[in-house]
């Protein structure tokens, strides 16, 4: 995903009828009504007897909802094909909702072949429309470049129309732009603004970024308490970005009651959703007995996962544990493996311990030159390690 968690918010597929009632001015007596009733019921059998054949003489609400039946497997086998038709039919009718899934079918490639260009087409005549959602979608693809060339000024626009219509992810969105200055200019406290806005709607991502501007000060006063209470919120909703954080404020008492049991149960929760930050805190919970006992095996084995997804701490984490023995064979030739995977990705630190590594030829050939190299590279990044050595 491009830009980070804001423009991360993935395409949704509209298959509860959400926005059914929009178009639903009056509903038809008879079969129609009753078709629609069983299938609010969950009685899709019956759901589609009903509405199958006004699907067939071209009614358009019944034929969304008979496209919703086959790409839910609801009273029919699961059928993506069967679903894109009937929904084709229903959005050439102008029905907004059976155009925003017939749209993400495209996204997917579900029972079409995958064209960004042409769910984008689906998605702009539902957002012409004013249906947020739609328009949030075409937010999305302008944001990501699907389907047309990348320009977050036009995902900003779509965005704003969205969230003004009070569309909680677009709102996340918008704000996330507004924080990073894409497409409009930085603007800490509107970023805020609207995620406040989606965060008192209860959306973890926005809740999660409005905790964590309250920690940084950035676009309001910094406050630890009600950073936690909002990083609390998104935690509790399982996002692993707001569970790590969350664990980090119990491990330095920021807003909360310093508290290392606390800390490693949030760190955990982040770290089995793979989120590799967590795993490294974690592991250095367990190195060094804060909140669990100490356990160097279960800190390599944390400092593992996070060194196989290419993040540089656990990497670099890995490398002095098998430096020194621990939790691992001693092995200076792995040890500086892992550490040069560190220091390759710019982590000064790693740059520094490599250089130190040629300087005395520990698991390499001693060689001067490497060694000033690295040197140099963690000195140009403030590394004081690098400064020093480097002389």
């Amino acid at each position: 995903m491009t830009g980070g968690i804001g423009i991360g918010i993935t395409l949704r597929r509209m298959t509860q009828g959400v926005l059914l009632s929009c178009f639903l001015n009056s509903v038809l007596a008879g079969p129609l009504e009753d078709g629609l009733g069983a299938y609010d019921h969950g009685d899709y059998t019956t759901a589609l007897r009903l509405l199958r054949p006004l699907a067939t003489r071209g009614n358009a609400y019944a034929q969304y909802r008979v496209g919703v039946m086959c790409a839910e497997g609801w009273g029919v086998p699961q059928d993506f094909a069967q679903a894109a038709a009937w929904y084709r039919k229903a959005a050439d009718q102008g029905l907004a909702a059976a155009q925003i899934n017939l749209g993400w079918l495209y996204s997917y490639g579900r029972g079409v072949p995958q064209d960004y260009a042409e769910a984008l087409r689906w998605y702009r005549k539902a957002a012409d429309q004013e249906i947020a959602e739609a328009q949030y979608l075409v937010g999305v693809m302008c944001a990501e470049g699907w389907g047309v060339p990348q320009d977050y000024a036009q995902a900003a626009a779509w965005y704003r129309k969205a969230a003004d219509q009070g569309f909680a992810a677009a709102q996340t969105n918008l704000g996330w732009l507004y924080q990073h200055g894409r497409g409009v200019p930085q603007d800490y406290a509107e970023a805020v603004r609207w995620y406040r806005k989606a965060a008192d709607q209860g959306i973890a991502e926005a809740q999660y970024l409005l905790g964590e501007a309250y920690l940084a000060g950035r676009g309001v006063a910094s406050d630890y308490s009600q950073a936690a209470y909002w990083l609390r919120k998104g935690a509790d909703q399982g996002l692993d970005g707001a569970q790590y954080d969350l664990g980090s404020a119990y491990a330095e008492g920021l807003g909360v009651p310093q508290d290392n049991a606390e800390a490693v149960k949030w760190y955990r929760k982040a770290a089995d959703q793979g989120f590799a930050e967590a795993q490294v805190d974690l592991g250095l919970m367990y190195a060094n007995g804060r909140g669990v006992p100490q356990d160097d095996l279960q800190a390599i084995s944390w400092y593992r996962k996070a060194a196989d997804q290419g993040y540089p701490r656990g990497q670099l984490l890995m490398g002095t544990m098998q430096a020194a023995g621990r939790g691992v064979p001693q092995d200076d030739v792995q040890a500086v493996q892992w550490i040069r995977k560190a220091a390759n990705q710019g982590l000064a630190q790693a740059q520094c311990i490599l250089g130190g590594a040629y300087a005395v030829g520990m698991g390499v050939a001693k060689d001067n030159v490497q060694a000033e190299q690295w040197y140099r590279k963690a000195a140009e990044q403030g590394d004081s390690c690098g400064k020093r050595d480097k002389g």
